[in-house]
């Protein structure tokens, strides 16, 4: 079943989602089994799995030369896709990026997916590797979510990259993009954001899910002001439990996002992690159980690989 279908058949109920991550190369399928066996208890409606690209490290070679290896650390998103939906019957939504993939790339992943009867996506730009300063597109690749938006638009309406192709069966996927009720950090503010973002709706895009916040008062700001500037796709919150200290920092650098003061008095009063995590599950608790109230179509939580602290969550609101 597609997102915007579980969506409109539970207008009147807050639904309930999650986001993993692939193991690391490595490891076995049993390993997402574990994080979403405790989950299946909550009935997810869908899950998110996110996309890894390449990385580049350099190896010293008996010359004293150094070469370049490019290698992925979290591969397999597709067969993932694949395995919750044969082992769980419940609905996947692969991310699809613009790094690390051309335009033909694109569209035979697509195709892969379809053929496994994988029909929701959720379409991102996708960040910058380590080795660059600013997201650099992939040789023949899109650059912009929005280029990569039209793809899939153009393939719903059967229309691929070759031209020539005849009797083709138009794709049937729905997707949506990513929000971001604090701007995304490229943008020069929020209006700029706001106008890309309707862009990408006007070009088909079903559904938004928008990256972790930790004041609702910022959710509500931006649903109100995505509502003005004629966005009327559902927007799913995404939310998150602080966990350690550390993430007091390492949050902000890399999802830059804000943490109220309150919250961050708050861990800083903290002995130790195990406090802090109890902290965490209380606030995300706080703000789940309000955004249920305000009738939200769906509670979206980034696991980060710990079934725990969302199941802990999800029994106290669902």
């Amino acid at each position: 079943m597609k997102v915007t279908e579980h969506l409109s058949k539970n207008i009147d109920k807050t639904l309930f989602s999650v986001e993993i991550l692939p193991p690391l190369k490595g490891k076995s399928i049993r390993s997402i089994y574990d994080i979403l066996d405790p989950i299946m208890e909550f009935k997810p409606a869908f899950v998110d799995v996110t996309y890894h690209r390449e990385e580049y490290v350099y190896k010293k070679r008996e010359n004293g030369l150094l070469e370049k290896f490019s290698i992925r650390k979290r591969p397999g998103t597709v067969s993932i896709c694949a395995a919750i939906l044969n082992h769980y019957n419940v609905d996947p939504v692969p991310h699809i990026i613009c790094g690390g993939f051309s335009k033909e790339e694109t569209e035979n992943a697509l195709i892969e997916l379809s053929y496994l009867g994988i029909d929701n996506l959720l379409l991102l730009r996708g960040d910058a590797i380590k080795s660059e300063s600013a997201f650099e597109p992939h040789y023949g690749g899109h650059k912009f979510a929005l280029d990569l938006v039209q793809q899939v638009s153009n393939m719903n309406r059967g229309v691929y990259l070759d031209e020539e192709l005849q009797e083709v069966t138009p794709s049937d996927f729905c997707f949506g993009v990513a929000g971001y009720p604090e701007k995304h950090f490229e943008a020069p503010n929020l209006k700029t954001d706001l106008r890309y973002l309707k862009m990408k709706v006007d070009a088909g895009a079903q559904f938004i899910v928008t990256q972790m916040f930790f004041d609702n008062k910022k959710y509500f700001e931006f649903v109100e002001k995505c509502k003005e500037n004629g966005i009327n796709v559902p927007i799913i919150p995404g939310l998150k439990s602080v966990t350690t200290k550390k993430q007091t920092t390492i949050l902000p650098k890399i999802f830059h996002v804000d943490l109220p003061e309150d919250l961050a008095d708050a861990i800083d009063k903290c002995k130790n992690d195990k406090e802090v995590k109890e902290l965490g599950i209380e606030w995300c608790t706080n703000q789940s159980i309000e955004l249920k109230k305000a009738g939200v179509p769906c509670l979206h939580y980034y696991t980060m690989g710990n079934a725990e602290t969302t199941c802990r969550i999800a029994k106290k609101v669902f």
